[in-house]
């Protein structure tokens, strides 16, 4: 009999020129990672293929690649919904471009999709610029499609039910969700555990990472180390195992090394190695 299947544990890891960043993740033991970067400047077929070798030479696979977007990021509510993802008019033909310029990298370093934060997605479907920024999201979604990848959505800045009405309109069969659980209670979006009753079918990857809610209607809520915040980890990880989520958890911890951000992600993988 085979065994059943498990969820996997990776971190997140910065893109680095030579490949540098994967020794890291096998120094934790984990051989399966997302990569991410902001810089244009590194979306290079050379520095793609560093990274590429290096993952084989370290046996550590890459989930999905997390690209980032030129422009100004506000992460908050006063600016946030001017600056972040496809949805301001000023930055979203920039931004179309350097996500499909992340896709054919993605190709080149071998991952199988492309996350993003598509921004404070509008809730009003028969608002003009809602109608915008779906056909952004469909013209990126179709651009990852004729190469072979998912177009994933990180998830924080819009509702549960908001996100799977786009997936949805869009409806171009390559699109999922990089669930983060600590993004839907810091933005005050929504609750992750009854989220997965809204979209968990369509969930590819999830972050782990754990916050709180906002109690300054400007700013989000705090980033804490996973299992002390409002997830409720135990109830969470078991009810992605009653959806059949097989997916891997990435270990995401917005802090520096200088923080402690190496022993909270080495305690934070023994912390979920038994909840799986």
């Amino acid at each position: 009999m085979s065994e059943e299947k498990k969820m996997s544990i990776g971190v997140l890891s910065a893109l680095t020129v030579d490949g540098s960043g994967i020794d890291k993740v096998a120094n934790f033991g984990l051989d399966c990672c997302q990569i991410s970067c902001w810089d244009m400047s590194k979306c290079t077929t050379e520095i793609a293929l560093a990274n590429k070798k290096k993952l084989e030479e370290k046996g550590v696979r890459i989930t999905a690649f997390w690209a980032g977007v030129p422009g100004p990021q506000s992460w908050d509510f006063q600016r946030g919904p001017i600056t972040l993802g496809l949805v301001p008019p000023a930055f979203r033909w920039a931004r179309i471009e350097a996500l499909k310029k992340w896709a054919d990298f993605a190709v080149e370093i071998g991952a199988p999709a492309i996350i993003t934060h598509c921004g404070f997605l509008p809730e009003n479907m028969t608002d003009g610029e809602a109608v915008n920024v779906a056909e952004a999201i469909l013209e990126v979604a179709n651009y990852c499609k004729r190469k072979g990848l998912e177009f994933w959505f990180e998830t924080g800045q819009e509702t549960p039910v908001t996100l799977l009405r786009y997936i949805e309109q869009v409806g171009t069969g390559n699109l999922g969700i990089n669930l983060d659980p600590a993004n839907l209670l810091m933005y005050g979006k929504g609750n992750p555990i009854d989220a997965l009753e809204v979209f968990g079918k369509y969930v590819r990857n999830i972050h782990a990472k754990d916050g709180r809610v906002p109690n300054d209607g400007r700013w989000l809520g705090p980033e804490v180390k996973v299992g002390t915040g409002m997830v409720r980890y135990p109830e969470f990880i078991a009810k992605l195992k009653e959806i059949g989520f097989t997916g891997e958890l990435i270990i995401e911890r917005e802090i520096s090394e200088k923080e402690g951000q190496n022993q909270d992600i080495i305690d934070t993988v023994e912390y979920l190695k038994k909840l799986i």
